[in-house]
């Protein structure tokens, strides 16, 4: 009887509630008016809890969840919010490893419906606004929100954060967010708050740390740079961290992925800020923290990103999506042992498709072109036209997902390594048949 109210309210959120992850631009409402008026309808369950803020182009998904994974070995009960989802909806609302449950959701949509037909919220507002209310009905201690698209704009910024985090900048949404790095910046920027700390994950360039630091000193908000403040080195089996006041050593095995390396820094330079300005964490603790980075699955089932799921062969997903992305990828390939490369790849149309297929790696023995399940899916068909003027000629084109995942199986040997990756919802078709 659950599972099947369930479905019907899930098909009520999906059809009736416009959605970026399948429609693109057009459910992007570009003012906080739904978000305030859904929350204010739920008597503010945002201002019943503490909340740290994540944004940034790349790598917040994996900050938000090593960060809540750490939270989480120091005895908090922790709330996350992340999107999009993978597999089920319920992905993007969870305490820890559990994803809130079925009832809540049918709960929340019977109660707001009249709002919802009032407004017409976005699918994103809606999903915003119910993370925080079973935020607040579960007490978290403490709830880890990750930006969903931007920042200043997005329906996350109603919160009052007791620390904020942008990871880095880079070229995505384009559209939405502005053509310049700058621009993107002033939209990342729009998370921090009036006296809270900030930390900022990469230095970039001047121009763009210009915009967190005229923002932060507009808002009397201390600043840090985590690429700056924390220093890296590999020692005997350790990666040793050296921080403003303190040193943390991790396993040399912690990672393999690049991206990892700074999201890794970053968490760390929010854990001694929290520690440091007496916020969240009594003191610094190098056995928490490091089973939070090793049981970070185990503990908020953050899946996707750099993900071994097989041996033999071995069986990657990676859900790089623009061009920093890429150059992450091709750098963590460079590190990787396999005998030949093949890659099932997927995108969506709203991308510089363009510019990320001039990137991608050349040495891969076999690309599968495949096409996911959504209206934003580029055309497999336009797809193979750009390889094929970039020169990448060794493609093959096989529509359906599941079926480009069970060639590449078939075809590959036990040393070889298949990497599934271009699309979030790539990666999400192959893990639910998985």
């Amino acid at each position: 009887m659950i599972d099947e109210k369930y479905k019907e309210i899930e098909t009520y959120i999906f059809e009736k509630l416009p959605m970026f992850s399948r429609i693109g631009a057009d459910a992007f409402k570009k003012d906080l008016t739904n978000i305030k008026r859904l929350c204010d309808f739920l008597r503010n369950p945002q201002e019943q809890f503490r909340t740290i803020h994540i944004g940034g182009t790349n790598g917040k998904g994996s900050t938000t969840h090593y960060l809540a994974s750490i939270l989480i070995e120091y005895g908090l009960k922790v709330g996350i919010y992340s999107s999009p989802h993978l597999i089920d909806y319920r992905e993007r609302i969870k305490i820890g490893n559990q994803w809130i449950p079925k009832e809540f959701v049918i709960e929340f949509i019977e109660k707001t419906k009249p709002i919802i037909e009032e407004i017409q919220p976005s699918y994103f507002e809606i999903s915003v606004a119910m993370a925080f209310d079973y935020f607040a009905y579960e007490k978290v201690d403490i709830a880890c929100i990750e930006v969903g698209l931007g920042g200043r704009l997005d329906s996350t910024n109603i919160i009052n954060p007791i620390l904020s985090i942008i990871t880095n900048i880079s070229h995505d949404h384009n559209q939405m967010l502005g053509d310049t790095l700058e621009e993107i910046a002033f939209e990342k920027a729009g998370i921090i708050k009036k006296s809270t700390p900030v930390i900022i994950g990469e230095y970039q360039s001047e121009s763009i740390s210009e915009v967190f630091e005229n923002k932060s000193k507009e808002y009397i908000s201390s600043i840090q740079f985590a690429s700056e403040n924390v220093q890296y080195k590999e020692e005997d089996y350790k990666h040793v961290f050296y921080l403003k006041e303190n040193t943390i050593s991790l396993p040399k095995n912690i990672f393999e992925a690049n991206y990892t390396l700074k999201n890794i820094t970053t968490v760390l330079c929010a854990i001694e800020v929290l520690i440091f300005n007496k916020l969240l964490l009594p003191h610094l603790d190098n056995d928490k923290i490091e089973k939070g980075f090793i049981d970070y699955y185990k503990n908020t089932g953050f899946a996707g990103r750099w993900m071994r799921i097989e041996k033999y062969p071995n069986v990657i997903l990676e859900s790089a999506h623009n061009e920093a992305g890429i150059e992450n990828l091709k750098f963590s390939l460079s590190k990787t042992n396999y005998k030949n490369l093949y890659i099932i790849y997927g995108t969506v149309k709203d991308k510089d498709v363009q510019k990320i297929v001039s990137i991608l790696p050349k040495n891969v023995t076999h690309y599968i072109l495949t096409q996911t399940n959504i209206p934003r899916a580029m055309p497999v068909e336009e797809l193979n036209a750009l390889f094929t003027q970039y020169g990448i000629t060794n493609s093959t084109i096989i529509k359906n997902s599941s079926k480009a995942f069970s060639k590449a199986l078939e075809i590959a040997e036990k040393d070889d390594l298949i990497l599934v990756t271009g699309s979030i919802f790539l990666v999400g078709e192959i893990l639910n048949q998985l």
